[in-house]
């Protein structure tokens, strides 16, 4: 029973996410990274990222991981293919090199917002996305909105 109250509260905040997040709700998300890394170290919060955790993916808000020194995607929950790749200077549908921007922005400020043209994993479809970076250490964590 407890099990499946548990399951009942999980899918109802996912659904919630899932509607639509909020720049708050980014922010949220990537803060709760941060935090979950200071506290248990950085491969920990990578397998929760790589394991689906959903704290970290809750319909088209999600966190991904990025080595800010090389670019390198370290954990993606959507996208797995892109983990261990250098896609740095590969532009958006719009020829953004919105991944430069991304690096740029977490290694001057620690954090801010990038906008840029990303597949939406609930529509299937290409559409603006704004997300949310923080730079932990060696790394950036990403949660991004889609746009209406």
């Amino acid at each position: 029973m407890k099990t499946l109250l548990t399951a009942i509260l999980l899918a109802a905040a996912a659904s919630a996410y899932a509607s639509d997040p909020t720049e708050k709700d980014a922010i949220a998300m990537a803060e709760k990274g941060a935090a979950f890394i200071k506290a248990n170290g950085q491969d920990a919060f990578l397998k929760k990222i790589t394991s689906k955790d959903p704290d970290y993916l809750q319909g088209s808000l999600y966190v991904d991981v990025r080595d800010i020194k090389t670019g390198i995607v370290l954990a993606h929950p959507v996208n797995p293919s892109i983990v261990g790749k250098d896609l740095t200077d590969i532009p958006d549908a719009n020829g953004k090199k919105y991944r430069r921007e991304i690096i740029e922005l977490a290694a001057k400020k620690g954090h801010g917002w990038v906008d840029y043209q990303y597949k939406n994993p609930t529509t299937g479809k290409i559409e603006p996305k704004t997300t949310y970076i923080l730079r932990v250490g060696d790394v950036v964590l990403e949660a991004g909105i889609y746009k209406k």
